[in-house]
This record gives structure tokens, C-alpha cells and sequence, in this order.
């Protein structure tokens, strides 16, 4: 549990990520719920994964982001020719040392933009399998730490579009997080028109915080506490999604970590030290949506994986508590969980 010198530095980083939400709001405009969990998941120690049709602003979302941070940056464009040195690095034979020499490849840094990773093939997408989750390459028996903070945003289009490689269970599962950035609406349309008929504000922008920043900012979340009705009840709606009639494949145990580490991190971001259910409902179509595959048979009906996660929030019942200690506050009362119907970032 945090200490209340804790809380004094949390509330000064949590300002910190502010200055970035402003900085990622200035170029996508009309999207705060998205910024938002772009932001949830950074903090969490977790990965993106942005899935939409093109032109709606993935990849200027994942630059943006990037960008705000003053943090090294790479951006692996996929296609079906890339190979998986080329992402992860190849030992070279140097002719003067008469050794191998390791070229690191473009992993090595500390936010990774994947452009469109279905455009390359399973082999080449599964090179990222290790890097994203023990943050760390391995290539011909020598392993090489990754930077410190490390994420990878990703974008793709939909399954259906031409030239396109549905991603491997594995690789879904290594997301935290998928997220659709969606249409604009009519008066943020008019407003890109403004802001971007010129000059990109991409151009622009300059970072607004450090690396080191959010490497503080990271471990701060870390300490969020999360009473055991809370744990139980992300717990309760992952088993959930592996017993539900409509799917063939629920949620993974890793499932259930991120949906921890990402509702720590959306209490942090709201300035409490402590997460509440509200914090889970929020996240869970966000984080469990992506993982999940629909049988058959729901698919000839036209059920959606959101349609069973929204469902299942519905039928789980919501942890309450009293003027209980150890929720939260160091021992001061808090007020009983909300009741409510699920909501959504």
C-alpha cells in the first residue's frame, strides 16, 4: 500500500500525464476516450493495439504518443517481405575483429510503432512474441535487455481487407489493450480540416515529458492498492468468458493480469491510490474483447465478442463495500462501490 509521501508524488506525476494527454489531444482531435487508454495502458507496463479501417488516424495516434515522450523511437512499416531480423537484429561477422558483431534491430527502442502488423506474415509477427512479453531479445543464445520504459503500439486493419494475416492467439494475447479510434465526429472533422489543411501538427510537437518520467510514474502505479473483492472480481470475469456457451476460446490468465495492471492504472489516472470495480467495467471490454473467439454458431447469429463481454458484465455481480479500512485510503472510510450499469472508456 502506498505511503502518503507516495500520494504527494503521484499527484505530481499524475500532472505529468496531463501534460501528454494535451500534447496527443492536440493532433487527434474528438478522441479523449482513446488518448485515454493509450495513456491507461503506458502506464500499466502493457502494449496497444489499434484496429481500424485506414484513414481514420491510427498510426498518427501511435506517432503522436510517441512523440509527446522524449524517449527513443522506431517505426517498423509490415509488409510481406519483412523478415524477423529485421525487427529483432542479426549477428554480422565483422572481417577485422574476426567475431560476430550484434546489430540490434528496430525493437531496441523504447516505444515501438508496428504499422500495420497484419500485413506481415505469422513468422514475422512472432518475432515480437519475446520482446513484448519478458522484454527482452534473444538471438543466437546471447539475450539483450530492452529500454526501460518499453511499449508497442500497433495498428492494423481489419481481417477482411485484401493482403491482410489474422494475428496469432499468442500475439493477440501479448496486447493489453485493443482499441478502435473510429469515425470523427462532424465538428472534429471540421476542426482537422483547420488544424491539419497546413502543416501536420505532428510536425510541431515536442516532447512534454521524459522517459525517466514515466518510468517513476510506472512504478507509483505499481503501488495502487486493490482490495481482494476487487482482484475476485476481475478473476470472476475472465472464468467467465472461458465457460460462456458463444465462445470457443476465453480469456487467458495473462488476460486477468492486465486487466489488474490496467485498472491500477486508471485509478492513478483519476488520482486515487486505490482501484475500484468501476475501474475493471471500464476496461474490460478494452482488454478482454481482442482475446476472445466467438464459435461458430454465435457467428451465424452475429454475436460479437463486446456483445458476450458486455453481457457477462451485466450477470456478474459487483463486489460493494462499506466504511471498511484497507480498501484504499490507508484506513480511512471509503464510500461503497457504485452500482451501475457498465460503462466504457
Amino acid at each position: 500500500m502506498t505511503t502518503y509521501d507516495d500520494r504527494a508524488s503521484l499527484s505530481d506525476l499524475t500532472a505529468t500525464v496531463e501534460r501528454v494527454r494535451g500534447s496527443v489531444e492536440g493532433v487527434i482531435e474528438g478522441k479523449p476516450e482513446v488518448v485515454r487508454l493509450a495513456l491507461t495502458v503506458l502506464l500499466a507496463e502493457g502494449h496497444l493495439l489499434i484496429e481500424d479501417v485506414p484513414g481514420v488516424g491510427k498510426t498518427m495516434l501511435a506517432k503522436a504518443l510517441a512523440r509527446s515522450i522524449d524517449c527513443s523511437v522506431r517505426r517498423i512499416q509490415f509488409t510481406p517481405d519483412l523478415l524477423p531480423s529485421d525487427i529483432t537484429g542479426v549477428s554480422i561477422w565483422d572481417q577485422q575483429r574476426r567475431d560476430f558483431e550484434f546489430k540490434p534491430g528496430a525493437i531496441f527502442a523504447q516505444i515501438v510503432i508496428g504499422d500495420e502488423i497484419n500485413r506481415a506474415s505469422p513468422k514475422t509477427q512472432s518475432a515480437l512474441l519475446e520482446s513484448m512479453e519478458e522484454r527482452q531479445v534473444t538471438i543466437d543464445g546471447q539475450t539483450y535487455e530492452l529500454p526501460s520504459p518499453f511499449m508497442v503500439v500497433a495498428t492494423q486493419n481489419p481481417v477482411e481487407m485484401e493482403g491482410t494475416y489474422p494475428l496469432p492467439e499468442a500475439q493477440r494475447d501479448r496486447f493489453m489493450a485493443r482499441v478502435s479510434v473510429g469515425y470523427p465526429s462532424v465538428e472534429a472533422e471540421l476542426q482537422m480540416l483547420d488544424v491539419h489543411g497546413g502543416v501536420s501538427p505532428l510536425e510541431d510537437l515536442q516532447p512534454v515529458a521524459h522517459a525517466h518520467e514515466i518510468v517513476k510514474l510506472v512504478e507509483a502505479v505499481r503501488g495502487v492498492h486493490v482490495a481482494e473483492p476487487v482482484r475476485r472480481y476481475a478473476v470472476e470475469l475472465v472464468a467467465a468468458t472461458r465457460s460462456h456457451p458463444d465462445l470457443r476460446l476465453g480469456a487467458s490468465p495473462r488476460a486477468t493480469l492486465h486487466l489488474l495492471r490496467a485498472a491500477k492504472a486508471s485509478a492513478a489516472l483519476a488520482g486515487r491510490e486505490y482501484a475500484l470495480p468501476d475501474d475493471v467495467q471500464a476496461l474490460a471490454a478494452a482488454v478482454l474483447t481482442h482475446r476472445l473467439l466467438p464459435t461458430a454458431q454465435a457467428q451465424l447469429n452475429r454475436r460479437t465478442a463486446e456483445q458476450v463481454v458486455l453481457e457477462i458484465l451485466q450477470h456478474t455481480p459487483v463486489p460493494t463495500a462499506g466504511r471498511q479500512s484497507g480498501y484504499g485510503d490507508l484506513g480511512r472510510s471509503i464510500p461503497a462501490y457504485p452500482q451501475q450499469p457498465p460503462r466504457s472508456l
